[in-house]
């Protein structure tokens, strides 16, 4: 069973601490060259949406190997960064768009919600990556579930949130291609909020309400080793191909006052990427001795990040499916014409 620890540092003791946490347009970035030593460095905070699973594993590399303090160095820009996870979406997005984050990270569907919620203010928020690409797979430990057309009342789904989290989406996407088109909130009644390892627990025990969940990595992995539980769908197959699991946005107003910093965060979660494709092990080790993960070993980890069906890239992936759908639905009154409206200029290529 997984458990993990949290990234606790709270965007608020920045201020308590008296240290700047961003500069504003009003403050900008010093273009002529390096920061004065004497000055405290700019404290650059992410939030990440519960920041669970091995999905998050840039970020990990990024705070242990301090790469966005290294990259900034290169742009004469002294910063420090710190890491907070939100359970919920909802008090990261305003901490975001109040300028008490810099960076935020979720789902697809949280930051088409967020751009959706922010287009037409004054700090419209925009990605400016992707952390990587990894299927979500509907588990279930009924053996009468075949298909998402067995799922009745009886069955209880658990997800990181209903109805909005990319998990809930992708069972919506799933409704409507095996129910017909209209059908999309056909198995939302079944569907309930649980955190990943919480759910995971629960199915692997058996003692709870819940059958089934939208599960990924490295939980899913868990949950499949048990013989009773089994895979009845997963993301890739109704989306027709690999998607963009994880994503990384921030605001207008930040990204506009602080490019230097922008700049270096991109290059230096591209770097985190490198580093896990050149050497799993060692990124599997980090991970485990960071997150204090219990009942699974170096190997296995490793055996997560090598996965194909894992990549990490920050090039954005069925976007536009995503937003077409929850247009479509209702969820996103605005569909985005194009990638670059979802983007800030630095993502070349994607969907």
């Amino acid at each position: 069973m997984y458990r993990t620890k949290t990234w606790m540092i709270v965007a608020a003791m920045a201020c308590a601490s008296g240290i700047s946490f961003a500069q504003t347009a009003s403050s900008p970035q010093n273009e002529s060259g390096p920061m004065s030593t004497t000055r405290q460095p700019l404290v650059v905070v992410t939030g990440a949406s519960t920041g669970e699973g091995i999905s998050y594993l840039p970020f990990t590399l990024m705070k242990e190997h301090k790469l966005v303090e290294k990259q900034a160095a290169k742009y004469g820009v002294q910063v420090a960064t710190e890491w907070q996870r939100f359970p919920k979406p909802i008090p990261m997005r305003e901490a975001l768009v109040d300028g008490k984050i810099a960076f935020a990270a979720g789902g697809v569907t949280q930051l088409l919600a967020t751009w959706e919620l922010t287009r037409n203010t004054d700090n419209k928020v925009k990605g400016i990556g992707t952390l990587n690409s990894m299927p979500l797979t509907l588990i279930s430990s009924n053996p009468s579930v075949k298909a998402l057309t067995d799922f009745t009342a009886k069955d209880k789904i658990a997800v990181p949130t209903v109805r909005t989290s990319i998990q809930a989406v992708v069972l919506a996407m799933a409704s409507e291609k095996a129910f017909g088109k209209g059908q999309a909130d056909k198995i939302e009644p079944f569907t309930m909020f649980m955190s990943h390892p919480d759910a995971t627990k629960a199915l692997i025990n058996g003692n709870s309400e819940v059958n089934a969940h939208v599960s990924s990595a490295p939980f899913v992995y868990d949950e499949l080793a048990k013989p009773e539980v089994h895979k009845v769908l997963d993301s890739y197959d109704v989306l027709g191909g690999p998607h963009t699991y994880n994503a990384v946005w921030t605001s207008t107003k930040f990204h506009d006052a602080n490019p230097k910093i922008v700049e270096a965060y991109i290059a230096a979660l591209e770097e985190a990427h490198e580093m896990i494709k050149a050497d799993p092990a060692a990124a599997a080790a980090l991970w485990l001795r960071t997150e204090n993960i219990e009942n699974i070993t170096p190997a296995q980890v490793e055996a997560i990040i090598r996965d194909p069906q894992n990549e990490w890239t920050t090039t954005p992936k069925k976007f536009m499916a995503f937003a077409t759908f929850m247009n479509q639905i209702g969820q996103m009154p605005t569909k985005p014409a194009s990638l670059q409206d979802l983007f800030f200029g630095n993502i070349k290529g994607g969907d």
